[in-house]
């Protein structure tokens, strides 16, 4: 896994040193910036894992800096400061500041609050990625699909039509609609197709593990029920 890259943003130069010898022992890549124009700049840079910033910056002060990040990325960020009152610390989170911290602070801790934080963004970019019912997961990217871990060969149409029912879970979808969608515009064929490919997703996945997904609605068409 290629090394993560943390930007801090610290006007406090001996800080900001401090903190990069550390993170470049846990492995990190470490970028500095000492002012809040120059840090927002490389911020939105691609390739930034996570944020260290400070509030009490030249130029931009952390606070305005951490807004104008959460307009243009989804980058964690966890803010330093010297204040620890509760007002300042719920407008960095209001901001959309993932994490909190307070100087003095043991590295540990900080170290500890970077891991959870960069899992969590792991996490989301993961499940950008997937959809989920129940104990069913359907992968985009690796293009897979499975049942509590039991990989399930699909077929690329049944894989398409599985991706639009888990899609819109809980909604009623038509054979028209789901033909407009899953076959495309130009299909001449028989709307029955839909009934045919319903069938075989319920065969490799409701009759085989013994769980009705796959509703019908009479007269209109079909849904996945999310839990």
């Amino acid at each position: 896994m290629a090394a993560q890259i943390i930007l801090i943003i610290e006007d406090e130069i001996k800080i900001a040193r401090f903190l990069e010898l550390e993170l470049q022992y846990e492995g990190y890549i470490v970028q500095q910036a000492h002012d809040g124009r120059t840090g927002l700049e490389m911020a939105l840079r691609d390739g930034i894992d996570l944020v260290l910033l400070d509030v009490m910056l030249p130029g931009l002060n952390g606070m305005e800096v951490c807004r104008r990040i959460r307009q243009n990325s989804t980058v964690p960020v966890i803010m330093l400061t010297a204040k620890d009152e509760t007002i300042d610390k719920v407008m960095g989170l209001d901001l959309g500041a993932d994490d909190y911290v307070t100087k003095p602070f043991a590295i540990e801790e900080l170290l500890a609050r970077i891991r959870a934080a960069l899992k969590r963004r792991q996490r989301a970019v993961i499940e950008a990625h997937t959809l989920y019912s129940g104990n069913l997961s359907l992968d985009f990217d690796k293009y897979l699909v499975t049942y509590k871990g039991d990989p399930i060969d699909l077929t690329k149409r049944e894989f398409d039509l599985l991706r639009y029912l888990m899609e819109n879970q809980n909604i009623v979808l038509t054979r028209d609609k789901i033909m407009e969608t899953v076959w495309g515009f130009d299909y001449m064929g028989d709307t029955n197709v839909v009934d045919v490919y319903i069938r075989y997703l319920r065969s490799k996945i409701d009759d085989k593990y013994n769980k009705k997904l796959i509703h019908t609605i009479r007269g209109v068409g079909y849904l996945i029920k999310g839990n």
